[in-house]
């Protein structure tokens, strides 16, 4: 998968991966994708929600280890 950028929200907890995540698809193109790595576990449940509410597409999330890893398509 194609990522034209990537976010680390290593250590931030709810809701500052979701506010670091729309401030950094806010500056995207439609269709471009954005990866977010984070270590908070609410944040999949968070990004589910996130991508609903906004119309942006949750393409895939991954648990590796201690970290959460999401990736969503700008609308």
């Amino acid at each position: 998968m194609e990522v034209n950028k990537e976010l680390d929200t290593r250590g931030l907890n709810c809701p500052l991966p979701i506010l670091k995540a729309k401030k950094a698809l806010a500056d995207m193109s439609s269709g471009q994708t954005l990866k977010v790595v984070a270590t908070d576990p609410g944040s999949v449940r968070d990004f589910q929600a996130f991508a609903r509410q906004t119309g942006n597409e949750l393409v895939d999330q991954q648990t590796e280890g201690q970290e959460f890893i999401h990736w969503l398509r700008r609308r």
